[in-house]
């Protein structure tokens, strides 16, 4: 599938990225793979831990076009995580959200025009669902842009979407920022105990991108079926794995622009969405055509009226502390102590 293929991953030095990266070393023989980010720290700590010649870096920002369009020279795949995705950051700089969110992801869309790349990969986020915040609102955004380019701008080029939740060790996410407060603090602040959040390992998550890639046609959007916890659950397991007796928790109240519950399929979207029963929904766009359509059709409707952290599969907490204890010395750096 990526044999002997030339990759870009935007925001390639983040979680995803990196696992992004590993998979495709470890699954295939790829030709190269460049990374394209801002920061130049983070590229080089990537390049310690990646000593591989065929990994490229390449300091950018999806917002200059010129860059972009040189990165994506020969490039046979594009894979976009870069964003703006600190819900707080993007209520406060709203301009800059616009502007990397929706403007960067159009530059995404016109380079892997011009340089006529196979297929465009867009990594979205559940928050894009009946979106509440500014980030919702530009990832949203972006997943139109990505999806009518389709239909907008016929091309050799292939255009998805892949919708995810929390995955676990993301920066911004939970699970980094409740261990962050027990090293500085000994103390997680709550917004809300009874919050529930998607969440989902990103060896995991990286796997079902790998199955939504090959499987696209154009104009998707795929979708994870993830499991989900309470904020009061994560808690608890996070004290036990981190803290000690005298961790607090203490509840902050909600944040600007956040749910209560998040969403990954709207009643509005359920119309056009098939169970594929191999991790994934899928959203057929609006303008799906009869051969779209047909490659789908023997797949069932859903029978849920949507797909939320509140009625999808909530994890035990047994299984939520099994998965950090694998999970979390990755992107910790330190080992933990057996937990039963």
């Amino acid at each position: 599938m990526l044999d002997n293929t030339i990759i870009l991953i935007t925001g390639g030095t983040g979680a995803w990225g990196r696992e992004l990266t590993r998979q495709i070393l470890e699954r295939f023989s790829p030709k190269e793979i460049r990374i394209y980010s801002r920061g130049e720290h983070a590229q080089v700590e990537m390049r310690r831990a990646f000593p591989d010649p065929r990994i490229k870096f390449i300091i950018g920002d999806v917002r200059d076009k010129n860059i972009l369009n040189f990165a994506m020279r020969g490039a046979d795949y594009v894979f976009h995580l870069a964003a703006l995705k600190h819900v707080p950051i993007c209520e406060d700089n709203s301009w800059e959200a616009v502007l990397t969110n929706i403007y960067g992801t159009q530059n995404i869309i016109e380079a892997a025009i011009q340089n006529n790349v196979k297929k465009v990969v867009d990594i979205s986020t559940d928050k894009a669902v009946e979106a509440y915040n500014l980030y919702g609102v530009t990832k949203a955004c972006g997943e139109k842009l990505v999806i009518n380019a389709n239909k907008n701008y016929p091309s050799a080029t292939t255009f998805m979407c892949i919708r995810g939740g929390n995955v676990i060790g993301t920066t911004g996410s939970v699970i980094p920022l409740f261990a962050e407060q027990i090293r500085k603090n000994n103390k997680i602040t709550l917004t809300d105990g009874s919050m529930t959040r998607f969440l989902m390992s990103t060896r995991e998550a990286i796997g079902l991108v790998f199955q939504a890639f090959e499987a696209a046609k154009g104009g998707e959007v795929f979708v994870m079926k993830m499991p989900s916890a309470t904020m009061d659950m994560v808690a608890r397991v996070m004290v036990r794995l981190l803290g000690d007796s005298k961790t607090a928790v203490g509840n902050i109240g909600v944040r600007p622009g956040e749910k209560m519950h998040e969403m990954l399929i709207s009643k509005n979207e359920t119309v056009m969405a098939k169970d594929l029963g191999n991790g994934y929904f899928v959203i057929l766009p609006h303008y799906a055509s009869k051969e779209l359509k047909a490659s789908y059709s023997k797949y069932k409707n859903l029978t849920i009226p949507y797909f939320s952290s509140q009625n999808t599969r909530c994890l035990k907490e047994k299984e939520l502390t099994d998965i950090l204890q694998k999970e979390m010395p990755v992107f910790l750096g330190q080992k933990l102590a057996q937990v039963t």
